[in-house]
């Protein structure tokens, strides 16, 4: 039932893509899919097998996350382009064996997001990460990745 609920989804993404929905049509269709998608979820973390009730929890955990591509004009629903965009991350990573730590990895793939985000919108990088660098320095939000913000 869940993939059913992915085609139909994909199905209107690529409609309001290509111009043949508008996006307010796309938002408000989407909106009972959404909902049955978390039921569904929700329903997987009681009835299914230990591994898909772990996964299904971390999407619930991530829900708001989930759905940026149906508010956030210019974000896809899918992460294929962000992984071609990462590909040199994964080369970086195997010619130099990676990082020492936990905290490493998790900085070198932050980063490395960041950077490559912000040019793919054309925005300076050493302004936004000087800019989120002084915003965690005075206790106020950092500047959001998300395009046109």
């Amino acid at each position: 039932m869940l993939l059913a609920e992915v085609f139909v989804l994909f199905e209107w993404w690529h409609l309001a893509r290509d111009g043949l929905l508008s996006r307010a049509t796309f938002q408000r269709k989407l909106r009972p899919l959404m909902r049955e998608v978390e039921r569904l979820l929700a329903e997987a973390t009681d009835v299914c097998p230990k591994p898909v009730v772990g996964t299904a929890r971390e999407i619930l955990k991530l829900k708001d996350a989930l759905w940026t591509f149906v508010h956030a004009e210019g974000v896809e629903p899918t992460n294929n382009l962000a992984e071609r965009d990462l590909r040199h991350a994964v080369i970086w990573r195997k010619t130099s064996y990676g990082t020492q730590s936990e905290d490493g990895s998790r900085f070198v793939e932050r980063i490395l997001t960041s950077v490559m985000s912000l040019r793919k919108q054309e925005r300076n990088v050493l302004d936004s990460l000087t800019a989120s660098l002084e915003a965690h320095l005075h206790g106020t939000p950092a500047p959001s990745l998300l395009p046109g913000t």
